[in-house]
């Protein structure tokens, strides 16, 4: 998954507790592992979110 990918995602989002940004998908560690390990490495849950789109959700 590219991390730039993540950055524009609708789910990547702060979590105040860990104190990081993190992907809010609900998500197994088995599917994080194979996103992770497929050729493409493109995510499934992906959601294109632009800066204003993602303000009005906070």
């Amino acid at each position: 998954m590219d991390s730039t990918e993540c950055e524009s995602c609708w789910y990547y989002d702060y979590d105040e507790e860990l104190d990081a940004f993190w992907c809010m998908m609900d998500i197994d560690q088995d599917e994080v592992w194979r996103i992770v390990n497929t050729p493409s490495r493109h995510c499934p849950y992906y959601r294109q979110g632009d800066e204003y789109t993602l303000a009005r959700r906070q």
